[in-house]
């Protein structure tokens, strides 16, 4: 690793003085290309010079624990070296995460689909749950985020709910979430405090480039408005202004009520729309690498899972990776770097396997 490191620190020199470069700069493609490459390469130096740091403030810390004789200062010592140590293995995960090499699919726009499966209206609840930790996730890495269709449940919490994301590695960070995620909590409605387990799935799409630009003919789409409802039955507004649409070809069906505006919503679903049907073009073209979307999110039954949150016991598990953390609600309030760079790091081994 640390060799690899020191490479890609090597070439944050040589980038730098490239940009600097009058020929360079008139060479719009290489100019952008070599950008890309600094933002990426400085990353990683910033994390490899804080590692550094982390390491020797350990080494001194370890050495003045040897010298001194106060006990004050001792369990001063102890505790910074404890937190150190922790910093020093974060910090070590982030660098290996950064070791795998860029992908131009990295930066592309996301489209997150959380559905409730298994579990009633504590499966709505708790899709409502993982919505706002991808919102938080996303604020913490200064990702942009918007609602494109929302079903909400009676009882509180969403059927569905379906939002794009943007920004420096979204795509690159949030591809492995595809998937049942399963929640086992007391619901606040069970009287006998029994844990009930439900599940919900989990479903990403990248949104078409210009390269995969899908042209929708107008010929090929069904599309029907009605009169959009929230929990319950009540009405949002009374007129037609909810819009379905259908891809006769492919049979893909969008929706979207959320705004009032008949205009926007079909603009919305359309934005869908074209995703799915880019990422239906997409999977049968790399069949290899991807499976199809059904296989992607399951049936939504407990026992399919991909990730577990346990309340009782304060745990998150992955179980693709065998990795758990006793640390739900900081993994719930958005910090799910622990969780998702080991994920990022292990199917590029796979990858670099052949698996």
């Amino acid at each position: 690793m640390f060799e690899r490191v020191l490479q890609l620190v090597s070439r944050f020199g040589e980038v730098e003085k490239l940009l600097g470069d009058p020929g360079i700069l008139s060479d719009k493609a290489q100019y952008k290309e070599l950008t890309q490459e600094h933002a990426y390469l400085t990353e990683v130096k910033e994390a490899w010079d804080l590692y550094q740091n982390i390491q020797k403030q350990l080494e001194e810390n370890r050495e003045l624990l040897k010298e001194v004789r106060d006990e004050e200062l001792i369990l001063m010592l102890k505790e910074e070296i404890d937190k150190l140590e922790k910093q020093e293995i974060a910090t070590s995960a982030k660098i290996e995460t950064l070791l795998v090499p860029p992908d131009p699919n990295d930066h592309r726009n996301t489209i997150l689909e959380v559905r409730a499966g298994t579990g009633g209206d504590e499966a709505a609840l708790f899709v409502g749950d993982i919505v706002r930790m991808y919102q938080q996730y996303a604020a913490i890495n200064n990702w942009k985020w918007e609602p494109l269709s929302c079903a909400q449940s009676e009882m509180g919490g969403y059927k569905e709910y379906i939002m794009a994301l943007s920004g420096p590695n979204v795509h690159r960070m949030l591809q492995y979430e595809a998937g049942i995620h399963r929640v086992q909590r007391v619901p606040a409605t069970e009287t006998q405090g029994r844990v009930h387990t439900s599940a919900v799935t989990v479903a990403v799409l990248m949104e078409p480039d210009e390269e995969e630009k899908v042209e929708l003919n107008e010929k090929d789409l069904k599309i029907d408005t009605y009169r959009a409802s929230g929990a319950g039955g009540q009405h949002v507004n009374t007129t037609d202004s909810a819009v379905r649409i259908t891809h006769i070809p492919t049979g893909i069906v969008t929706c979207c009520q959320d705004e009032r505006s008949q205009h926007k919503n079909k603009d919305r679903a359309m934005r869908l729309l074209s995703a799915k049907i880019a990422d239906e073009k997409r999977k049968k073209a790399h069949m290899e690498r991807a499976e199809l979307r059904q296989s992607q999110v399951g049936t939504g039954d407990r026992s399919d899972r991909i990730r577990t949150y346990n309340f009782s016991q304060n745990r998150v598990s992955d179980h693709r990776i065998d990795l758990t953390l006793y640390k739900l609600e900081q993994v719930l309030s958005g910090e799910l770097d622990e969780v998702i760079q080991p994920l990022v790091s292990y199917y590029y081994a796979q990858k670099l396997a052949g698996k």
